[in-house]
């Protein structure tokens, strides 16, 4: 019996590590089960949270979120309820709790378990970055990223992505789409760490049917097709070594696998891009 994929949307004020660590905690305890995270951080505006909303109406699932404002959790709420989904604020428990045992009341402070040091900085900078640079935007200033991820898609381009960027590092993705050319912006990067990510067809081909079926989506097409997306990973891994390009399989590895992997390579190349200078 395969895996079984839901959609987790979890939409934070803040960098939402809490709202991943929480989520991926319970997420472990149930066997043959994966979540697909769509992440929206530094929602702190209606126009923000409208956005994630529509995000959640695409694609309906779990949604977990930390808002202090109270105002745009009650908006949320009322969306998911319209839309049928659940919808948990994680962190109102805890502040009930701690209302009722110290008797004074919490100050609305979005992201105040932050201290604001220069690390804090670096992380939103990042994120800001990160989230303007997602799924092929912005090529023009890839140059600026510390990595670039290239993959087909449904490779974990962008949960990557996000998960590297809360480490604070500024990274960008693009898809790899067949028949059409990368950018010459990215084929001339520099100082940036290109890595390309790719799975097994078989998983590729997994992940894309339940998002299509999450979707309402035609299931008898091309994207789906077992040949076709063995010649997509087969041209990405082709693309990789032609330009030098290390790749990470991730088949079987999570998120944070991903990443750990990611940051090891980048460890290795600013010591040879600094050696380089």
């Amino acid at each position: 019996m395969g895996r079984h994929f839901f959609h987790l949307h979890l939409v934070s004020d803040s960098t939402g590590e809490t709202l991943i660590a929480a989520s991926r905690a319970a997420a472990a305890q149930y066997e043959g089960v994966s979540s697909i995270e769509h992440v929206y951080p530094l929602v702190r505006s209606k126009g923000l949270l409208h956005r994630a909303i529509a995000e959640i109406e695409l694609a309906p699932g779990i949604v977990l979120f930390t808002l202090v404002d109270q105002e745009l959790a009650r908006d949320l709420e009322v969306a998911c309820k319209e839309m049928g989904v659940p919808c948990l604020s994680v962190l109102q428990p805890i502040l009930d709790l701690f209302q009722s045992y110290i008797g004074t009341s919490t100050r609305q402070r979005p992201g105040a378990q932050h201290m604001l040091n220069a690390d804090y900085f670096r992380r939103i900078e990042a994120l800001n970055f990160t989230m303007m640079h997602d799924d092929g935007q912005q090529t023009e200033n890839f140059e600026a990223a510390d990595v670039v991820l290239l993959g087909v898609s449904r490779s974990s381009k962008t949960p990557t992505s996000i998960y590297l960027a809360n480490r604070g590092i500024k990274t960008a993705n693009i898809p790899l789409v067949p028949d059409v050319p990368l950018p010459e912006q990215v084929l001339a990067l520099r100082k940036p760490l290109v890595v390309g990510l790719l799975a097994s067809p078989e998983r590729i081909v997994q992940i894309r049917e339940n998002r299509l079926i999450a979707l309402n989506a035609n299931t008898d097409s091309p994207y789906v097709d077992r040949l076709l997306v063995a010649d997509e990973v087969k041209r990405a891994r082709k693309l990789c070594a032609l330009h030098g390009w290390p790749v990470i399989d991730v088949t079987h590895r999570s998120i944070e696998e991903t990443a750990a992997a990611v940051i090891d390579l980048y460890k290795v190349h600013q010591l040879k891009f600094i050696a380089s200078s």
